[in-house]
This record gives structure tokens, sequence and C-alpha cells, in this order.
């Protein structure tokens, strides 16, 4: 068995925000209001792509929020969310696994709580702080880059990482990562080998710990190993560039697809 993880949001999915042209689609709805789209074409491989390889999203996404997302395509078997400390089946949640996840990050929590206390008196917060199912710490902030740099000088960095993600700012266990939760998957599957796709930080355990990977080229930098990873141009569709490479491995590969 074969998987294709990707991240949802900047490497399938775009936000009204970004100008993706207008032979688009619209993929989720939020207070009656169209957020996400993705492009026609990107519609059209990804079904062929969900035809012979499984295809999970792998996304920090909550459980609503993923399940917001409407690609047009038979729901996955499989989803990762919450950076990987849930896992769907079928649409709902694994309680093993969301136990394990929440025993595999105890470690981490004293420095999580010592986030929510800094945070909480920060003046450059600017919405709630979340506790996302006793995971990972979000909130939004000003001046976010610099948020991130004070946490990490006042937390301990061997056990939670900071990142911000435009003015979203996140403090995750060390361990609930992506790339934890597809080698997790992949052991619980039985599966031979992993693609992954992701544009962010967040995806970066993920891509490193994948068989093959896709990335954008702002990431290039980011990354230490440099084996089986594909770059794609900045000048170039990201996510039709993404399936396109995975249908493209499936074609080359004996025994890739299902």
């Amino acid at each position: 068995m074969y998987i294709f993880n990707s991240d949802l949001d900047n490497t399938l999915v775009y936000s009204y925000k970004h100008n993706i042209g207008s032979d688009k689609i619209n993929v989720e709805i939020y207070n009656d209001r169209e957020i996400s789209y993705i492009t026609k074409r990107t519609s059209m491989l990804l079904n062929s792509v969900t035809k012979i390889i499984n295809f999970v999203p792998t996304t920090t996404r909550t459980v609503e929020q993923y399940k917001r997302i409407n690609l047009g395509i038979p729901k996955p078997k499989y989803a990762l969310v919450c950076n990987g400390g849930i896992l769907l089946e079928d649409g709902e949640e694994n309680p093993e696994w969301y136990i394990d996840s929440v025993n595999m990050v105890k470690d981490s929590e004293d420095e999580i709580k010592r986030g929510i206390e800094l945070l909480e008196y920060d003046t450059r917060r600017n919405f709630e702080l979340r506790f996302i199912r006793g995971l990972f710490v979000f909130t939004k902030c000003e001046e976010p880059e610099t948020v991130v740099i004070d946490l990490r000088n006042l937390l301990d960095n061997s056990k939670v990482d900071i990142f911000n993600n435009g003015t979203k700012v996140y403090i995750l266990p060390k361990r609930l990562n992506k790339g934890v939760a597809i080698t997790r998957l992949k052991k619980k599957l039985g599966a031979d080998k992993v693609i992954a796709a992701g544009d962010s930080l967040f995806d970066i355990p993920m891509i490193e710990m994948a068989d093959y990977a896709i990335v954008p080229y702002g990431l290039k930098n980011q990354l230490s190993l440099s084996g089986n990873i594909f770059i794609v141009n900045e000048k170039e569709m990201f996510s039709e560039k993404v399936l396109d490479k995975v249908l493209e491995l499936c074609e080359k590969m004996e025994g890739f697809c299902e």
C-alpha cells in the first residue's frame, strides 16, 4: 500500500485572498461566505489521483475546520487533523489515536501551560487563546514574528515548537508534528511508502519523513534533506504541479498504484 499525505491550505486549497484566476471551484463556505477555492485543473487531477493511491489529507485544521472542506471527491478513508493529533476514519475520530496523541505529548504539558500564561498577558495578542483539544495552542497577534522570537527565548525549545503563519501564532508539543503522524499512520496501515506535499514550516517534518516529497521553491532552504524531494518553481501553480508529480510517480513506479 502507498499513501499520499498532503497538506490542504496553500498546497491544494487556496483562500479567497489568493489570486488563483477565475477558473476555480469553491470548496469551503463559512458564515455563508465562500472562503476557499481550488483550480478546476486541480479538481480534475485530484479525482484522477484518488482513484489510484490512498489520499490522506494531513492538516493543522481542527476537525470542524476540516469538515468544512468539500473537494468534490469521495470522502477520504483517512484524514490527519490537528497537526496529526487526531485521526479520522470514514469521517469519525479514532479514539485510540487521540488518547495515544495526548499521552505522547505529556512531557510538553508544562511548557504549553507556560506559553498560555505568557500569551494571556501579551498586549500584542488580538484574538482569543485556543487550546485545541489539549494538544496545541493557537491565537493571533500583532507583530507575530516578534512574539514568536520572544516565546522561543522564554520556553524550552526541546519540548515545544513555536511558529507563526501570518498573524497566527502556534505553540505545539515537539512530538505533535506531521512527520510523527505519517510514521504512525504508515505503521498502522502497514503501508510501504509515502508521498508527501506541503508548503509551510508545519510540513517540514512530514516532508523529511516521506519517501517522496513535493515542496514549493520557497521552502527549499528550510529542508535538511535533498533525496527524493521535488521542488516546484514559484511561478507555477503549486497544487497542480503536486498532483502532476503524484500521477507521474504512480505511472513510473511499478506497484505504486492500488
